[in-house]
């Protein structure tokens, strides 16, 4: 498998002191080409790690896949015919008969800090949910849900080591920890979690919900949207379109969950005062 972290010799500049030399630890960044029934699909960068339920999570806010009947095959490539040796920057991805392969409208490489790069229109950007929000009922606690940051950060190994990347955690509304994942994209981050829950027959993931480490984008709330996660709280802000959808499509958005405040953007309905 591929490493999560690297060194590197760096030198540390202080004020008022001389320079020092040290050992960085860094967060790797890689390629992975997804591959459909052997024909190159997407290639995105992330963190090694957690690579087969990245694709699973990207085909799941791609709208192509929404239950685990429709994945019966997720391997990593051999780069040599008949030998066991393994290509992990490679994965191909087999899809039940039933489901049609889907054209990925984001051919060509998306980058660790863009989840909707490479669309052709507004258009595409888009996602149908299989998974329509149900109404904004009480599910959580208002003490829990701004408790969830911190304990999103004691799950964060790697961005312990290096500082250099994303966190998405899923967790019950009673504050227990589902999944966690890291990655140099807060995308992937996301993904991972959508994909780690469809391969273990999780979706639609009602009673759930989703902090991120960073701001909340459109992507992150389409996501959530796609996977059918009724409650998206991140640390930072969200943007106007990330609000948009989020009252479009039935998602409690939070932003500015630090401590002991937050600020509830959509549908206050689902937390208890």
């Amino acid at each position: 498998m591929g490493r999560r972290t690297s060194r590197h010799p760096a030198r540390r500049i202080i004020a008022g002191s001389d320079a020092r030399r040290e050992v960085a630890t860094l967060a790797v960044e890689e390629p992975l080409e997804i591959r459909l029934g052997g024909r190159p699909f997407v290639v995105t960068m992330r963190t090694p790690g957690d690579d087969m339920d990245l694709a699973a999570g990207h085909l799941v806010s791609e709208g192509a896949i929404w239950n685990r009947e429709h994945l019966p095959e997720i391997c990593y490539c051999t780069t040599v015919s008949g030998r066991a040796e393994q290509d992990y920057n490679t994965l191909t991805v087999t899809l039940s008969p039933d489901v049609p392969e889907p054209q990925s409208a984001r051919a060509g490489v998306m980058s660790s800090a863009c989840g909707v790069c490479g669309v052709s229109s507004v258009d595409d950007v888009r996602r149908a949910t299989h998974f329509p929000a149900e109404s904004a009922e009480p599910m959580i606690d208002a003490e829990i849900l701004l408790s969830l940051p911190e304990r999103l950060r004691d799950g964060q190994v790697v961005f312990g080591r290096t500082g250099g990347v994303h966190a998405a955690g899923l967790f019950s509304p009673d504050g227990e920890l589902l999944c966690l994942r890291e990655d140099v994209g807060r995308h992937n981050a996301v993904d991972k979690v959508v994909g780690w829950a469809l391969r273990d027959g999780r979706l639609p993931l009602r009673e759930t919900i989703l902090q991120v480490s960073g701001r909340a984008s459109f992507e992150l709330v389409q996501k959530a949207s796609m996977a059918g996660i009724p409650l998206l709280s991140a640390v930072s802000a969200p943007s106007s379109l990330a609000v948009d959808l989020a009252s479009e499509t039935g998602v409690t958005l939070v932003g500015f969950s630090r401590g002991d405040r937050a600020t509830v953007y959509t549908h206050p309905g689902r937390l208890r005062d």
